[in-house]
């Protein structure tokens, strides 16, 4: 980039935080900044962080908001912030804040902070492994001294509009490029989870990693896993937990960037070697003319972001859930794999890979505790929910569509217990990466699909909800004096399917003559089996 490009860039990232500090000086959750500010003449008050990093790119509403205080004494600023609102203190040394001002919804506190610096106790790798010591006298500039890469280790002075950038940052931001701040390897072993950031702010901005940052993480990502003694019991250095917070936001936001950066960079085979076994898998050619399961798999995962796919599902991004099954979807592949040389067979196959499949994804995200985000969360990845999709990722192609029984499709599309959009999606993305010999990912199997879902919607009265049974257990067994048993089970699968297909007259009709229609429907079924 010329000289002249690169100073027209930096004007544009001053223009937005410049604009953006005139936001944030509107911004009623932030009206004690201002306030702060015309308290205390002396004071400085700096937006840290992300926000600054996000507001530089143009992103879109901000919701984090870090902020450092330089020359108000802690009791003070403690006092000035407990009078706006609810305070808690973070650590006596530590001299952090969270702060949420009086009559205010926020998603998450608000960080303010005095400047502090962080001395590592060791080379442990734990994000607690540090001791803290807060300062407002001290230089901004040394409070950013200790930050992970060089884009958040920006500051924007709220009352002159200054940007204190020591390390370039906008440099590197206006490059693409994660640098750490200074050495890489001190910065990995301070926290070995900066490693994991690096590779999802890679994925998230479409950052190339500098290359002794990338270098530090290969050499380093081993201790991902490490263990160490506490109170008697061992314990992770980098809890599962962060873990799956960095890897599912990492995945979620770009797929196959973050396949490619896990692999390359060592985590991969750290955190889900399991998934290593899909290089060089074969497929049946006739099938899967895309090659093997590793790249039909990749394929897969970057469907999410086809047109095709946004018009089937819409604009918003899938559930990590989904993104994860897709990811794990053909695991029993290789644990299934049988060939005409090795066994005998017409061709390469891998009966009940589904299940197979379902049972090794399961165990990962168990192990991962990738469960562990909050339940409202579109990261949270139930394992369950993951086995349940992987088990049935076959469903369209195990049979003809149009003579599936109703109840079937009740089962898995109409079920509050089953998963079913997300099944679609996770099919629709695995469809579209089978690519044949001969012509176009064939697609007729899940239309069909959706033709049915569809046709009894005309059932539903409000979405995925469908018709309650007409007649229950009890009333079977009464009326046609049998005990409980496998022939109660049987008589109620028949007369769903039988109410599903509209044989026992609509909803609006009386329930007393819908009743007697069932029960004509299973003596005559009755009949034909004696």
């Amino acid at each position: 980039m010329s000289e002249d490009m690169e100073k027209n860039r930096t004007a544009i990232y001053k223009t937005r935080l410049e604009e953006f500090r005139d936001k944030l000086g509107r911004e009623m959750s932030l009206i004690f900044v201002q306030e702060l500010l015309a308290a205390f003449p002396e004071s400085e008050i700096y937006l840290v962080g992300g926000a600054v990093r996000d507001a530089a790119q143009g992103e879109g509403k901000q919701k984090d908001f870090d902020f450092v205080v330089r020359n108000v004494l802690p009791e003070t600023l403690e006092k000035f912030l407990a009078e706006r609102g609810e305070v808690v203190l973070v650590g006596r040394n530590f001299g952090v804040y969270k702060f949420i001002p009086t009559g205010i919804k926020l998603e998450e506190a608000i960080d303010v902070a005095l400047p502090r610096t962080e001395h590592s106790l060791g080379a442990g790798g734990g994000y607690r492994d540090f001791e803290v010591q807060s300062d407002p006298n001290m230089a901004v500039e040394d409070d950013l001294a200790r930050r992970d890469f060089t884009v958040n280790a920006m500051a924007l002075d709220l009352r002159n509009g200054k940007i204190v950038d020591p390390f370039h940052g906008l440099e590197d931001l206006d490059a693409k490029v994660l640098r750490a701040v200074g050495e890489p390897e001190a910065r990995f072993k301070e926290d070995y989870s900066r490693m994991l950031r690096a590779l999802r702010f890679a994925a998230q901005f479409g950052f190339t990693i500098e290359g002794k940052t990338f270098l530090a993480i290969q050499d380093l990502i081993r201790h991902i896993n490490d263990e160490r003694q506490r109170g008697g019991k061992k314990e992770r250095v980098v809890p599962y937990e962060t873990v799956a917070k960095e890897l599912l936001k990492t995945f979620w936001r770009n797929p196959v960037r973050a396949l490619d950066l896990y692999e390359s960079s060592g985590a991969l085979y750290e955190l889900m070697p399991e998934i290593f076994s899909l290089r060089g898998c074969p497929q049946p050619l006739n099938f899967h003319s895309e090659g093997d399961v590793w790249t039909h798999t990749k394929m897969a995962l970057a469907n999410f972001e086809l047109e095709k796919f946004k018009k089937q599902f819409g604009e918003e991004r899938p559930r990590a859930e989904v993104v994860m099954a897709v990811l794990f979807h053909d695991l029993g592949k290789p644990l299934t794999m049988k060939t005409p040389e090795r066994d005998g067979t017409d061709r390469i196959r891998f009966d009940g890979h589904d299940v197979a499949g379902a049972l090794a994804a399961e165990e990962i995200c168990r192990r991962l505790k990738l469960d562990s985000l909050p339940e409202d969360s579109a990261l949270r990845v139930e394992p369950k929910r993951v086995k349940q999709m992987i088990e049935k990722h076959m469903l369209l192609v195990q049979g003809n569509i149009d003579e599936m029984r109703p109840s079937t499709i009740e089962k898995y599309f109409f079920n509050s217990n089953f998963p079913g959009e997300s099944l679609l999606q996770l099919t629709f993305a695995d469809a579209l990466a089978t690519i044949p010999e001969v012509g176009e990912p064939d697609l007729t199997n899940f239309y069909a699909m959706k033709k049915r879902i569809e046709g009894l919607r005309v059932l539903v009265k409000e979405r995925d909800r469908l018709p309650k049974p007409i007649l229950d257990g009890d009333e079977i067994m009464k009326r046609f004096k049998i005990k409980p048993g496998k022939k109660v089970g049987e008589l109620i699968m028949v007369l769903r399917e039988a109410q599903l297909s509209g044989q026992v007259g609509a909803e609006d009709e009386a329930i007393k003559e819908r009743k007697n229609k069932g029960f004509e429907v299973l003596k005559k079924y009755l009949e034909n089996i004696r």
